[in-house]
């Protein structure tokens, strides 16, 4: 069988898309087949599912039933969850919280966790440590501000400064020249 994408290459993905789901057996229910190279299917950005046939389509039932079944909405921007699985994209920034089962879900799935344990490129594995721990002191001196704890805030702020000078010999002189104060 050749692909039905490029018509080119020979099929190694078959993908059954629900189109309509009511009830198991409904004579309404619309299913279409795409049978796919590989290539075309990468291109696709298909989600992989290595199960048998059978289960792969009890899983897409599954699915469809859970997610007509949830029918959560956004109070801001009036988001369902069906469209954002549909778009793949979220409406508002309200849309984290009120989806945030489903996304907390999706993002373990792709990632394998639910939190970023690397590191950011083009950061030395030092001024990373840095970065987490002065991001820290400056909660800390605004909890300390906040909190009228003037010495604390003094302190908090002396360590911020030392490793913000710590951070710049370690990156080098700067190529841009600061201006001068008066």
């Amino acid at each position: 069988m050749i692909c039905h994408r490029c018509q080119q290459n020979p099929v190694s993905v078959h993908v059954t898309e629900v189109k309509h789901f009511g009830t198991p057996g409904d004579p309404q229910n619309e299913v279409e087949e795409h049978h796919l190279c590989a290539e075309c299917a990468q291109q696709l950005d298909l989600p992989q599912v290595s199960f048998s046939p059978k289960v792969a389509n009890l899983w897409k039932l599954l699915q469809f039933h859970t997610q007509a079944v949830k029918t959560i909405t956004c109070p801001d921007c009036g988001m369902t969850l069906e469209e954002l699985r549909r778009r793949g994209r979220v409406g508002c920034a309200k849309d984290y919280e009120v989806f945030r089962d489903y996304l907390d879900d999706l993002l373990n799935r792709m990632h394998g966790s639910g939190s970023h344990v690397g590191r950011l490129p083009g950061i030395p594995e030092g001024s990373l440590r840095r970065l987490h721990q002065m991001t820290s002191l400056k909660k800390d001196l605004d909890l300390a501000v906040r909190d009228e704890d003037y010495e604390r805030a003094a302190t908090l702020r002396d360590e911020i400064q030392d490793l913000e000078t710590a951070d710049a010999e370690v990156q080098g002189p700067s190529t841009e020249s600061e201006p001068e104060a008066l």
